[in-house]
């Protein structure tokens, strides 16, 4: 199980949050997600063996978010 911190940027409100984290969801692997507008972060935790941390970066972008 590997833990990544995303910075994102485009978060507005509690919608954006949610968006992510189904979206996120959605991604085999996937374990959980934590999400903050208010930081302006994305906390996943996920099998390594089964998504990347590119593919989950890819996923928040192709939502319309500035990550980096």
């Amino acid at each position: 199980m590997k833990k990544i911190t995303i910075q994102v940027k485009g978060m507005h409100c509690k919608s954006c949050e949610m968006l992510i984290i189904d979206t996120l969801e959605e991604q085999e692997g996937v374990k959980n997600i934590e999400v903050s507008h208010n930081k302006g972060t994305v906390i996943i935790f996920f099998d390594e063996k089964r998504t990347s941390e590119n593919q989950l970066k890819l996923i928040i972008k192709n939502e319309g978010y500035e990550v980096y």
